[in-house]
């Protein structure tokens, strides 16, 4: 038995030999040619890597490769292999993205290889591909800082490899805005835009109808003008199902096609590719697909992908059922076009956007409430900053504004500002902010001495002046003004206003006593008013003066001082804080404090709040605001509206009734609320009244760990809501969502209106989509839009407004109601990737807390078709507020500054109402980048959206203008240019959606007047000749 068994394997082991030499074991050489065929299926394969600027570890740890515990990941290894691997076939392509990575990576490149990069650039084998600094979040972003950011990225392309990228490459962000399609695509000179993730319900609906792609006209004021080519993947950004993933250590089978060894494939790999492209072409119009061939920071090892692809490309064609090629965006957009197909025309937005039933990517839109106001607050700062740096000229030697803006064009990513990194990340993007705020500070004080300081007969000089600024004045910790301001000492107070139109606002600032009084810049005592720093207030200054900068502020009594300050456009004005007892004519030695107590019931009269023409009225025994009282509304005497606001928190699902396939918690990404529970004291809620000259504040405790101020200023036509939140109590272990709801009688008919991007409204529907029929399975959840600028509700008399200081989510639930979700603290991961719960906690050395956040939001009621005023103008004193700073001085002089009061234009003229200047910046090269943006949509205001004209010459009264020139949105290429480029869709649609409307015209070199249509933004560049005079002051 033995001697058979030798005898049959030594057969065998011989037969195997032989086999083996006689198989064609050779160098290959593999046809990558790439070219479309006419009549057959064109695979478009796009090699592509995405890597998160910042996730679950920080920008420059997935940079370098470092803490790889938590990620392997490397994105200079990434950049390493590619460009050889490049080199070694001329027909294989990438396409890359992130320029905050990617500018990390060239600095450190030698003449030579940056020299063969160009040279993969002018061929087309590298494409720079979206190009902003990150690939922004669509939701929790400011219009402004996406155009930023954008901007940043692709001025940068421009000066190192004079390309303009072609194509919109927004694939992971978490649902799609309108501002992308026509403002971040469109406007830059994007041919196309393409992403990843639509609702769940949509995409199985459009696949159906071959409405993946489609023609989007993001905006209804610049109609067919701003239309974009844009596609949704048929899943997500990865390679087709089948096995296509190439990444060394991939579960994916490789292409084995050496017939000398086992587990020969070709054929098997070769058919799983063809079935994957037909399932995709059954879904997608015209003979062209695109397998997107990568996916997060994939090709650390690039040969591992190119190797496998060059097989899958020459053996396919040999198949010949379907053509493969190495292709990019740009040229698949390219073979679109050539098909001359006309697509579904796609309006509005894809908001909000779940990936499944229950799992509403709609809890983003408010996480990490205190990051997004920060970046908030620092966009707004940026933009000052650059028109300082601009009056008094850049200075390269610096400090600049650079560091801010990489700063703020990190925070603009998609698990940024979006509050979905880890915990330890989130510190890294605050870090980077406070690093760019404090080079930006410094440019800010020397600038505003240097203007301060320069008079009109010895012109510009430098200063010794020392400004300081207060950037966490929000928790009352301002140490320049907590001075003693002794006899011969005084404080003085720039207030800088970096809009385009002259603004009289309350300014308030913390002080040490109540005997102060203060003077403008003639000399000339004004009304202020005092008011105490109250116990919560001071609670949240201690212990977070003590997280922020190391050490506890000083203790002692504290007072709010407050005054109004009238300040001229892109100018300041001079206040000076002295001790004195104060002039009974012109102001009071402190507020009227009155108290009601909520428990006596004989205490149940109306609380009028207010000291001007609009009235706030509380309930004396509930201590709850019941009306809204304006008076004087287009002559009509008093108008009334019945008015209710509380808090309520919903219970954060842990999905632990779910079964194991769709479990799904409430966190970072995901909001799924599991009930919801009003907040409501003990007792009835005190109603504290504290009333002055300028205005009055109404206090409430509404719990333990909710704190309301409601301020109604006597000048004001809103009222204003100061909120303290936090810690948000988990000693039940359940998670919470804190909203407040602010309930009316107007009957809106499930409809409201939330802005994109701060820019264009939309309007939204309860339990509504336009594009498919919704199955309802979150209803509250499923109804929550992202906010940055502002919600409204109308009836067929009224709007109700709420504007905002920082991106939340919000929505109307109920008719007549509006609810904000002010903050989260929630248990549980939902699943999403990000691996921690969101449970902000900040310490200091007695401790840690959970996090408290404090912010304001803003309502106003007004007759139908007028609140659009409120919401634009007032929306933009929000986004840009007074930039205060503070000198200390001696001596008997009033005022020792040679310029108290200055503006950067003519001393005549502002802005028109409806033109927001959003860019004034001295760039590297000494030209100066402006924008002027046209603030109203068509229709939205009878009286503003109209065109609007802006004078170049009284904008820069005492310079020369040698040139300008007007680019498009991103300042990369002119303007003209890019409309010779640009593609015209064919859309299927009505003649009304194909209407050109129009837009301003070219700017005559003689008058320098800029014409703006409604919606519309204009960027030139200029190029300033000798200066005529100094600056107007």
């Amino acid at each position: 038995m033995a001697n058979n068994f030798e005898v049959w394997w030594l057969v065998l082991l011989i037969g195997l030999v032989g086999l083996i030499q006689n198989a064609e074991s050779e160098y290959r050489v593999y046809d990558t040619e790439s070219k479309i065929v006419p009549g057959k299926l064109n695979v478009h394969l796009v090699p592509h890597t995405h890597d998160d600027v910042g996730w679950l570890k920080t920008v420059d740890q997935y940079y370098v490769g470092s803490n790889n515990s938590i990620q392997g990941a490397c994105v200079q290894n990434v950049l390493d292999s590619l460009i050889p691997t490049l080199l070694a076939d001329k027909n294989r392509k990438f396409i890359y993205v992130e320029q905050a990575f990617f500018q990390r990576w060239w600095r450190n490149q030698s003449p030579a290889m940056q020299e063969t990069v160009r040279g993969l650039v002018n061929e087309g084998r590298l494409e720079f591909i979206n190009g902003g600094w990150c690939m922004h979040d669509e939701a929790a972003t400011h219009y402004i800082d996406m155009i930023d950011q954008t901007t940043l990225g692709h001025r940068y392309i421009k000066e190192q490899f004079n390309v303009t990228p072609r194509v919109g490459w927004q694939i992971d962000p978490f649902g799609h805005s309108a501002i992308q399609a026509y403002l971040l695509g469109a406007e830059v000179g994007f041919d196309s835009l393409f992403f990843g993730r639509i609702d769940y319900q949509d995409r199985e609906k459009r696949k159906v109808e071959k409405a993946l792609e489609v023609v989007w006209q993001g905006s209804k004021s610049l109609g067919s003008t701003a239309q974009i080519f844009a596609g949704a993947f048929p899943k997500n950004y990865e390679p087709p199902e089948g096995g296509f993933y190439y990444e060394v250590n991939s579960a994916s089978p490789v292409v084995q096609d050496d017939p000398a060894l086992f587990d020969y494939n070709v054929e098997e790999r070769v058919n799983a590719f063809v079935a994957a492209a037909y399932w995709q072409a059954n879904i997608t119009r015209t003979n062209h697909i695109m397998f997107t061939m990568g996916t997060d920071f994939q090709y650390q090892y690039a040969l591992t992908w190119f190797r496998n692809m060059d097989k899958l490309i020459h053996y396919v064609n040999k198949d010949g059922r379907v053509n493969a090629m190495y292709s990019t965006p740009s040229i698949y957009t390219d073979a679109k076009y050539a098909s001359n197909e006309s697509w579904p025309l796609k309006t509005d937005d894809y908001f909000p956007y779940a990936d499944r039933i229950n799992a509403y990517w709609t809890g983003y839109f408010t996480s990490r409430p205190a990051l997004k106001r920060y970046v908030r607050e620092m966009s707004g700062y940026y933009l000052a900053a650059r028109q300082l740096e601009f009056f008094k000229g850049r200075n390269e030697a610096g400090p600049t504004t650079d560091s801010l803006a990489d700063a703020l064009a990190i925070a603009q990513h998609h698990d940024a500002v979006s509050g979905t990194s880890q915990q330890h990340v989130a510190n890294d993007y605050a870090k980077r902010l406070a690093i760019g705020y404090k080079e930006a500070e410094d440019v800010v004080s020397a600038s505003l001495a240097f203007l301060a300081d320069s008079s009109s007969k010895s012109g510009y000089k430098s200063s010794e002046r020392k400004f300081k600024q207060c950037p966490l004045l929000n928790i009352s910790y301002c140490p320049p003004t907590e001075v003693d301001l002794s006899p011969g000492k005084r404080l003085m107070v720039v207030i800088y206003n970096s809009l385009g139109w002259k603004r009289d606002e309350i300014v308030k600032v913390p002080v040490t006593s109540v005997d102060v009084a203060v003077q403008d810049s003639a000399g000339k005592e004004i009304v202020s008013q005092i008011l105490p720093v109250v116990n919560v207030s001071m609670a949240l200054r201690r212990f977070y003066a003590t997280a922020n900068v190391g050490k506890p502020p000083s203790g002692g009594p504290l007072y709010w001082l407050a005054f109004k300050a009238e300040v001229p456009p892109l100018g300041f004005r001079t206040y000076i804080v002295t001790s004195s007892k104060r002039a009974a004519s012109v102001a009071v030695a402190s507020v009227r404090e009155e108290t009601f107590y909520g428990h006596d019931e004989s205490q149940n009269n109306a609380v009028e709040v207010g000291p001007g023409n609009l009235k706030l009225v509380y309930s004396g025994s509930s201590g709850k605001l019941t009306e809204y009282i304006q008076s004087n509304i287009k002559g009509t005497n008093t108008v009334k509206f019945s008015v209710d606001q509380s808090y309520s928190y919903y219970i954060g699902d842990d999905g632990s009734k779910d079964p194991p396939s769709q479990l799904q918690a409430s966190g970072a990404y995901v909001f799924r609320p599991n009930s919801t529970f009003p907040i409501q004291s003990q007792e009835k809620i005190p109603l504290t009244v504290l009333r002055g000259p300028l205005f009055d504040e109404a206090h409430q405790s509404i719990s333990p760990w909710i704190y309301q101020v409601t301020r109604v200023y006597k000048e004001k036509q809103h009222a204003e809501v100061e909120f303290i939140v936090g810690p948000i109590p988990i000693d039940d272990r359940l998670g919470k969502e804190i909203v407040t709801k602010i309930d009316t009688s107007i009957k809106s008919n499930q409809t409201f209106y939330t802005d994109s991007n701060g820019r264009d409204y939309l309007k939204r529907i309860r339990n509504y989509r336009s594009d498919w029929k919704l199955e309802v399975n979150q209803p509250v959840a499923g109804n929550y839009y992202p906010i940055n600028h502002g919600i409204y509700m109308q009836d067929d008399s009224t709007e109700f407004s709420v504007l905002v200081d920082r991106a939340v989510g919000g929505s109307s639930i109920l008719d007549g109601q509006l609810e904000l979700m002010l903050h989260r603290r929630l248990l549980h991961d939902d699943g999403r990737g990000v691996a921690e719960a969101l449970n902000e906690t900040t310490c200091i050395p007695d401790g840690c807390k959970g996090l408290t956040i404090q912010g304001k939001y803003y309502f106003k009621f007004d007759p139908l078709g007028e609140g659009a005023k409120w919401r634009r103008s007032f929306g933009q004193e929000i986004y840009s507020p007074l930039l205060l700073a503070f000198s200390e001085q001696d001596g008997d002089s009033w005022n020792n500054f040679q310029v108290p009061t200055f503006t950067g234009i003519d001393p005549s003229y502002s802005l028109p109402d409806n033109v927001a200047m959003i860019t004034l910046e001295e760039l590297v090269d000494g030209t100066v980048l402006l924008r002027l943006a046209h603030l109203y949509e068509v229709g939205e205001d009878k009286d503003l959206s109209v065109p609007a004209n802006v004078e170049l010459k009284k904008l820069f009264p005492n310079k020369k203008i040698n040139k300008i020139t007007e680019m498009g949105l991103s300042a990369n290429q002119k303007r003209e240019d890019m409309e010779k480029k640009r593609l015209a869709w064919r859309a299927d649609s009505s003649s009304d959606a194909t209407k050109k409307p129009s837009r301003g015209g070219p700017v005559d070199p003689m008058r320098l007047v800029v014409q703006l249509a409604p919606m519309e933004i204009r960027t030139f560049t200029i190029e300033f000749g000798k200066k005529l005079s100094t600056t107007s002051r």
